[in-house]
């Protein structure tokens, strides 16, 4: 059976300590570097399914090794940062972070964020038909019908599809407004959040029993969307 193996880089070795018995207690493989350096070395010699990244590192910052990783390896990135400020999320998104997660956290909350991205090790089939509340979505037909009573089909327009496309494609994964925008409608757009913002509210209206209410199509305030299956 296969273990996960994380690599968790941090330069604080009290955190380091916690984390790797806590995720060693569930079954990881745990690698740890302090620094952005060891960081590069451990993910080209051993390999992870999976990173957590702090961005405060003393040597490098973070975000210039999350820029190093993704110049070779699709490997999922975690990243973990006491900086607060949406701006720095968003950076870590668009240089090709999977998931953010702010310090202080909860553990249980890390592991599940580790979970749903090394899922994605390595890149599964596609699922062709996937279920959002009370509809089926048929990614390769285009063709959305009610589960119960598949006779009931729902219209949705080439920019819904688009974009719901996208996090579909992309279960439990935080999809930046950057990437979203860029995919749908172009590079010269990825300034334009009120788009999205009014196609999600139209997704939602169509897909979500309680649209004031999204269980699926979740919102990551100043960050992106997130398909939760």
């Amino acid at each position: 059976m296969h273990r996960t193996r994380v690599l968790i880089v941090d330069d604080e070795p009290q955190l380091l300590r916690a984390l790797r018995i806590n995720l060693q207690a569930r079954q990881y493989e745990v690698v740890t570097a302090g620094d952005g350096a060891a960081a590069l070395r451990a993910a080209a010699e051993q390999h992870p399914d999976v990173v957590v990244l702090d961005l405060g590192l003393p040597d490098l910052d973070g975000l210039e090794v999350l820029r190093a990783l993704r110049a070779w390896t699709p490997v999922p990135v975690v990243v973990l940062s006491g900086r607060l400020g949406s701006s720095e999320k968003v950076a870590a998104l668009d240089a090709g972070a999977d998931d953010y997660v702010t310090k202080p956290f909860n553990v249980d909350e890390l592991l599940a964020r580790l979970r749903v991205v090394a899922r994605r090790r390595p890149e599964p089939e596609p699922a062709t038909v996937v279920r959002v509340g009370e509809f089926d979505v048929d990614l390769v037909a285009r063709d959305v019908r009610h589960a119960a009573d598949p006779a009931q089909r729902l219209h949705l327009t080439r920019t819904e599809w688009r974009l719901l496309e996208l996090l579909l494609r992309n279960p439990g994964r935080l999809v930046g407004h950057r990437e979203l925008l860029q995919h749908v409608w172009g590079p010269t757009y990825v300034g334009e959040t009120h788009y999205l913002r009014q196609y999600m509210a139209q997704l939602r209206r169509k897909l979500e029993p309680d649209p004031a209410r999204p269980r699926h199509l979740l919102t990551e305030p100043a960050m992106g969307y997130r398909f939760q299956p």
